[in-house]
């Protein structure tokens, strides 16, 4: 039981960072373990009104089973995860963003007065998509930059100019912000859509758009669990060993 007590501590952040694959776990109990990751599983048991033990006994589960298909985030360095992250999260993003706006904006003229959630949802993504941009760029000219430099600085045993923000900690808080922002209007669409579920009127793009709508919200966690609870911890440490 103290191995149980001891974990129950753990934020479920570090859970995900440790091992991928325990955030089906937390999504299947409705556990935001991206934007919220700094809370214990403790802490969000009893919020939730879950059972400790059962809880960390499914973890334990995905944790033991042998699966060399998980990847591990966490060994990466620095300056490679931020590329990753904007390679292929960020670029996920400009890919997708106008294909499903043109999608709702077509649910919204033929479904529209039928299912008026849909001019709501339309309007929660236009907003997201928005902010998600101005984000996005803020990151590749600003923050990815400077952590590239670090990792730079730190491989050659040179000193690395303070930047115009100070330190790396008020850009990450930024971003983290924008992140509580962006998960909380993704939540609002889940409920919205009730969890993606298609109406009996529901024609092709229907089903499209809502497979991609919930494709869209999969990718935003893991884009965002892999800055919060990966990369930005890692590039404050790395500052600070620096200084």
């Amino acid at each position: 039981m103290k191995t149980l007590h001891k974990d129950a501590q753990k934020q479920i952040g570090q859970f995900v960072a440790d091992d991928f694959r325990t955030a089906a776990v937390f999504s299947n109990y409705g556990i935001d373990f991206c934007c919220k990751g700094d809370r214990t599983v403790e802490e969000v048991c009893k919020k939730n009104n879950i059972e400790v033990e059962e809880l960390l006994g499914k973890l334990l589960e995905i944790q033991i089973s042998n699966n060399q298909q998980s990847i591990d985030y966490k060994s990466w360095p620095l300056d490679l995860l931020a590329e990753y992250i904007e390679k292929k999260h960020h670029r996920y993003v400009e890919e997708k963003t106008p294909v499903l706006r043109q999608f709702l904006d077509k649910l919204c003229k033929v479904h529209g007065q039928r299912h008026p959630e849909l001019l709501e949802i339309t309007a929660l993504f236009i907003g997201c998509a928005k902010e998600m941009a101005s984000h996005m760029k803020k990151e590749e000219l600003i923050l990815f930059p400077f952590i590239k430099r670090m990792v730079k600085a730190q491989m050659e045993g040179t000193k690395i100019e303070s930047p115009q923000f100070t330190t790396v900690e008020n850009p990450i808080a930024l971003m983290k912000h924008d992140h509580e922002l962006e998960g909380d209007r993704f939540r609002k669409i889940v409920e919205l859509t009730n969890n993606y579920t298609l109406p009996a009127d529901a024609c092709n793009t229907y089903r499209v758009t809502f497979a991609m709508l919930d494709e869209f919200e999969k990718d935003l966690h893991l884009h965002i669990h892999l800055e919060n609870n990966i990369l930005f911890p890692k590039a404050i440490e790395l500052e600070q060993t620096l200084n």
